[in-house]
């Protein structure tokens, strides 16, 4: 069994991953800009329990509730979660209970995974690879910001389709090759 990373360690191979491949091949125009403010928040979740995680996704909304000095949340999962399925029906479950505790409007969860694979894409689609993260991700979304970032944006609902094809041109090499660099030991890191 591979060696459970370190929090920092698993906070500094997402950093790297959001460098690297989403600010570097501008997967999400909008976060350099965060990045640069320190708006990101970077939360690594460890639980005993299904019930556990949910708790701390809620926390996590109560505290950006509470501090709107942070602008997003990365919930980096790094056990229990290897299973793509099991990470969708995890996915499926906290969406549900954003909308049961009164988020929905206001948080919305984006989510990455190291086998994400898109439901009508083959597994080894490189245009996968625009959601493949080091480790499974839940990633909080304030929606007004949403909003805001896509109303000073030319044409945001090509973005998807934009990523799918620079992924496809780079190749599931050298996207693969992309993750993998970030996926080395990184240490503590910078956060």
């Amino acid at each position: 069994m591979m060696q459970q990373p370190t929090d920092n360690q698993a906070i500094a191979q997402t950093r790297a991953w959001i460098d690297t491949v989403v600010v570097a091949l501008n997967f999400c125009p909008f976060a350099r800009r965060e990045l640069d403010r320190a708006s990101v928040r970077f939360q690594v979740l460890r639980e005993d329990s299904l019930e556990q995680y949910l708790l701390a996704l809620i926390d996590e909304c109560l505290l950006l509730d509470r501090d709107p000095d942070i602008e997003t949340s990365l919930l980096i999962l790094p056990q229990d979660f290897d299973a793509f399925d099991t990470f969708l029906d995890l996915l499926e479950i906290a969406n549900a209970l954003l909308v049961e505790q009164g988020y929905r409007g206001v948080y919305q969860l984006a989510s990455f995974h190291p086998d994400y694979r898109f439901a009508d894409a083959p597994a080894n689609d490189p245009a996968n690879y625009t959601n493949r993260s080091p480790f499974p991700l839940l990633h909080l979304i304030r929606e007004s910001s949403i909003e805001r970032a896509v109303a000073n944006y030319p044409q945001p609902a090509l973005i998807p389709e934009r990523n799918m094809a620079l992924a496809r041109k780079k190749g599931s090499l050298e996207m693969q090759a992309l993750l993998a660099t970030c996926c080395q030991d990184k240490g503590a890191g910078k956060h």
